[in-house]
C-alpha cells in the first residue's frame, strides 16, 4: 500500500461544490463497504489518497464494476490493467467523442471540443496536425532549451530553508515549457499554468472557480482571446514549428471554430502541463517514501533513464479517461449497453499485481520500467510521451548535479480531484552535495 500520509490537516470536502457527497467513501474500511456500493470516483478519496483499498478490492473482486450513483451519474469501473488496454484499443466500440472525463458536465464547458474527444477519422486528422511539435527532431532542439532553464530554476533556489517545491519547480519548468511550445509571450507564461488550472478545477466554494459559468468564462473572454491574437498574426506568416502556427495552417483545423480552438488549446496546454508538473513533485515524495531507491539512485546515475518511466507509473498523474459504448458489448463477464459510460482507471491498473510485479514498490531498476498505462493506449495514447520524459530526465540530470538530498518536510497537499493526481504543496529542504 501507498506509504503517503493522510495530511493532518485534511477535512473531508464533499463534492468540491460544497454539497456532501451521499454514501461518502473517506474513512471507511474498503471492505466493509457493500461491493455495489462503491464509488471509486469521489474527490475525498484522492485528496486523502486512501483510494487504493477500493481499487484494490475491485481489482480482486469485480474487475468490472457498475457504480450506479455518483456525483457523475452511473458508470462501469474498468480496473485491471489489459481490460483497460482491451476497452483503449477498440475505438469502433468505446467512443471518445461524447465525454473523456467524469468532471465533464452539462454546462458551459462542453461547448468546446477537442481531437481527444473526437472519434476517427476527425482524430487522427487533427493530431497529426501537430504531432511535429513532438517529433524527434524537434525534441532534439528542444533538448538543451529546457536544460538550461532547469539548470537555471535549480541554481536559484534556496539551500536549507523550506519552501514550497511544486510552486518554485514544477510549476516553473513546465510553464516555461509550454510557453516554448505555443510560443507563447514568456512574461505572460504564468496564464498558461492558470488557465490549465482553472480547467481542470472542479467547480465549487472555496475552489479555484466557484461556478461551472465563472470556469466558462474565463477560459472563454481571457484563454481564448490571446490565442487568437497569435492565431491571427501566425496565419499570415509562413508556417512555423510551434503548436499555433501548426493549427492555423493545418489542413484539418485552420478552418476550426473558435469554441474547437478553445478545445485544442485546453487539451494541449492541460496535456503540456500536468503530467510532467506532477511527476516531477511525485518523483521527489517517492524518493522520501523509499530513501533505499533515492540511495540506489546516489550510487549510479545511469538509473535516471529507468528512474522517469518508473516515476510516471508510480504518480499516474491521470488518474482515468472515459469511453461510451457505441454498442451492446462485453468487458470480462459483464455486460456493457450500448450509451453506457465506461471508466478506465489507469490509476488502478498500475497497481494491478497480475501485471506489475510488486506494484505498490517504487523500483527505479525494473527490468520494463515503461510498463504502465499513465499515458494511456492506443491511438488516443499520449501525443507528448517522449517530450514529457525528456523533461523529467533532464530535471533528475540537473537535480543530481547539484543536491545530495531533497528532503521532504512536510505533508504534502493533494488535488481535490478524480481525474487530477497531483499536487499544490510540497514543502521540501535543499541538501547540497
Amino acid at each position: 500500500m501507498s506509504k503517503s500520509p493522510i495530511p493532518s490537516n485534511f477535512i473531508p470536502i464533499g463534492d468540491g461544490r460544497g454539497n456532501p457527497v451521499a454514501n461518502n467513501m473517506y474513512g471507511r474500511d474498503p471492505y466493509s463497504v457493500p461491493l455495489d456500493e462503491i464509488d471509486v470516483s469521489q474527490p475525498d478519496l484522492f485528496y486523502s489518497n486512501t483510494q487504493w483499498g477500493f481499487f484494490d478490492r475491485l481489482r480482486k473482486e469485480d474487475p468490472v464494476h457498475f457504480c450506479k450513483e455518483s456525483d457523475a451519474g452511473p458508470f462501469w469501473s474498468v480496473t485491471k490493467y489489459r481490460d483497460i488496454m482491451a476497452v483503449e484499443a477498440d475505438h469502433e466500440t468505446f467512443s471518445s467523442a461524447d465525454r473523456i472525463t467524469l468532471l465533464q458536465r452539462k454546462a458551459e464547458l462542453e461547448k468546446t471540443s477537442s481531437f481527444i474527444g473526437m472519434d476517427e477519422p476527425a482524430h487522427g486528422d487533427q493530431r497529426r496536425t501537430v504531432q511535429g511539435v513532438v517529433a524527434p527532431t524537434n525534441l532534439a532542439l528542444l533538448e538543451p532549451i529546457i536544460r538550461e532553464r532547469a539548470a537555471a530554476i535549480f541554481d536559484s533556489l534556496p539551500i536549507g530553508e523550506t519552501f514550497n517545491w511544486v510552486d518554485k519547480v514544477s510549476i516553473e519548468l513546465t510553464t516555461q515549457m509550454l510557453a516554448t511550445l505555443f510560443d507563447f509571450p514568456f512574461e505572460e507564461r504564468h496564464n498558461l499554468t492558470y488557465w490549465s488550472d482553472v480547467a481542470t478545477t472542479q467547480p465549487g466554494p472555496g475552489a479555484l472557480v466557484e461556478t461551472d459559468e465563472e470556469q466558462f468564462r474565463i477560459l472563454a473572454e481571457e484563454c481564448l482571446p490571446a490565442f487568437t491574437k497569435l492565431w491571427n498574426e501566425r496565419v499570415n506568416q509562413p508556417p512555423g514549428t510551434d503548436l499555433i502556427s501548426m493549427l492555423a495552417h493545418g489542413e484539418s483545423t485552420r478552418n476550426m471554430q473558435p469554441m474547437e480552438f478553445l478545445g485544442n488549446l485546453i487539451l494541449l496546454i492541460v496535456g503540456g502541463n500536468d503530467t510532467t508538473r506532477n511527476s516531477l513533485s511525485g518523483g521527489v515524495l517517492a524518493l522520501n517514501e523509499f530513501p533505499e531507491q533515492y540511495q540506489k539512485l546516489r550510487d549510479n546515475l545511469d538509473l535516471i533513464p529507468k528512474l522517469v518511466p518508473e516515476i510516471i507509473r508510480w504518480q499516474t498523474p491521470l488518474t482515468h479517461m472515459t469511453r461510451t459504448a457505441l454498442k451492446d458489448t462485453t468487458i470480462g463477464d459483464k455486460n456493457i449497453k450500448k450509451g453506457d459510460l465506461v471508466v478506465m482507471w489507469y490509476v488502478s491498473g498500475n497497481r494491478d499485481e497480475d501485471e506489475i510485479e510488486s506494484p505498490y514498490e517504487f523500483i527505479i531498476d525494473r527490468p520494463k520500467p515503461r510498463q504502465h498505462l499513465s499515458f494511456g493506449f492506443g491511438i488516443h495514447r499520449c501525443m507528448g510521451n517522449r517530450l514529457a520524459e525528456m523533461q523529467l530526465r533532464i530535471a533528475w540530470e540537473e537535480i543530481m548535479k547539484r543536491f545530495d538530498h531533497v528532503e521532504v518536510v512536510g505533508d504534502p497537499i493533494r488535488n481535490h480531484s478524480p481525474m487530477i493526481k497531483g499536487f499544490s504543496e510540497l514543502p521540501v529542504r535543499l541538501h547540497a552535495k
